[in-house]
């Protein structure tokens, strides 16, 4: 049985981890896992609970708290060089005492320093990307040296969607010989089936519930929500619910938010509750869920968790969303930043019961397409073709 290690820079209980959770007994017993993080957190209660062997090795904070908006200056970058690199040499050391077969990077932080510590072990890596590498998303600096370290250090890169290989640089990484670095097709992130709540929608008389799952950040797109809602014109009863909270220094979009509640005088239809652990507990109340973000996704997990909690879903045709979903199949489409179309959406979902409950069924099924076991396999395929690729060229 191969040694797997996984790394990530945080164990914070966000996008990434939370499909690490889901991922990793989908692995089992095929790997023997074992999960290095560069801080302590509620990941790793959460994976000792699994029995997952998991040890916290504390990243330097200057790397640790790292801020993608600060690598506007290159200087910033290159003062982290040193300390990524001591970091890098510490965690070769655990790997070689581990016997660690293959190295998993979980995170775009973990993914510079874990494949390269992997590279000085002499072992197989995969750097799972699971961010766009765009200028709209990173500094430029940060996107050209990023495209340059995936197409250089890791054996495999897995993407999980189209729209994040996209942003990647196959013909950096065919000009350095390294052409099957990039899996050729996506691999994206699995959803927990056992959540499915139930097979048809809220179709009563009461009032419409709108809500919209994700940290308040200006490329998440509450403000475009609120925009639609109000614009719908969906009656006085209707409301629009916002679950989740500022992260990452992001106070100040959510103060706007606040304060674009007040101007467009929805106070009293617009909830907002915070950041809650039972997501699916929330989704179950909900008539619509809305994706609204304003670039492209990179993938969407909050997509698949609405159509896992039978909850029709309308979100942004661009990125990730518009891979999982066909529109009037089994979502709602509108392109990003569109207050008119998400207004329309949101209207057309409101006339029509039965059209959401067509797309309730239709969601349902096309989640299946994400479990653990399906996304687990893909993923198997990659270790087992890296370990004998490798265990080959050490034998040869």
């Amino acid at each position: 049985m191969p040694t797997v290690m996984f790394l990530g820079h945080s164990a914070a209980a966000s996008g990434g981890e939370i499909a690490l959770l889901r991922l990793i007994p989908a692995l089992q017993p095929a790997v023997h896992p074992v999960v290095v993080l560069g801080e302590d957190g509620a990941l790793v209660e959460r994976l000792t609970a699994l029995g997952v062997d998991v040890r916290v090795m504390p990243l330097p904070g200057s790397t640790k708290d790292l801020r993608k908006d600060t690598l506007r200056n290159p200087l910033v970058a290159l003062g982290r060089i040193t300390s990524v690199l001591r970091y890098a040499v510490q965690l070769r050391r655990v790997i070689r005492e581990l016997d660690v077969d293959l190295v998993h990077t979980n995170s775009l932080k973990a993914g510079f320093y874990g494949t390269l510590a992997a590279r000085l072990a002499g072992v197989p890596s995969v750097w799972h990307v699971r961010d766009r590498i765009a200028p709209d998303y990173l500094p430029g600096a940060a996107v050209a040296a990023t495209r340059l370290a995936t197409a250089v250090l890791p054996s495999r890169v897995i993407s999980n969607s189209r729209a994040t290989a996209g942003t990647l640089s196959p013909r950096l990484a065919a000009l350095l010989g390294r052409r099957a670095a990039l899996s050729p097709a996506p691999i994206g992130d699995p959803i927990d089936t056992a959540l499915v709540q139930r097979a048809s929608p809220r179709t009563g008389d009461g009032p419409l519930r709108i809500g919209m799952v994700g940290r308040f950040s200006p490329w998440k797109g509450q403000l475009v929500a609120i925009r639609a809602f109000a614009q719908a014109h969906l009656g006085d009863d209707a409301r629009l619910v916002l679950i989740g909270a500022a992260m990452f220094g992001e106070q100040d979009y959510e103060r706007q938010v606040h304060e674009e509640i007040d101007r467009l005088g929805l106070r009293d239809r617009v909830e907002l509750t915070g950041f809650v652990t039972d997501v699916f507990g929330v989704l179950s109340g909900l008539d619509v869920l809305v994706h609204a973000s304003t670039i492209p996704e990179p993938f969407g997990q909050v997509v698949l968790e609405g159509l896992a909690a039978g909850v029709p879903v309308v979100a942004t045709r661009e990125g990730g969303p518009g891979e999982i979903l066909t529109d009037h199949v089994d979502g709602l489409l509108h392109d990003a930043g569109d207050v008119d179309q998400l207004a329309a959406a949101l209207r057309e979902l409101q006339a029509d019961p039965a059209l959401r409950a067509r797309l309730t069924q239709a969601g349902l099924a096309r989640v299946l397409d994400f479990s653990p076991q399906s996304i687990g396999a893909q993923v198997l395929a990659v270790y087992a073709e890296l370990i004998s690729t490798t265990r080959e060229v050490q034998t040869a």
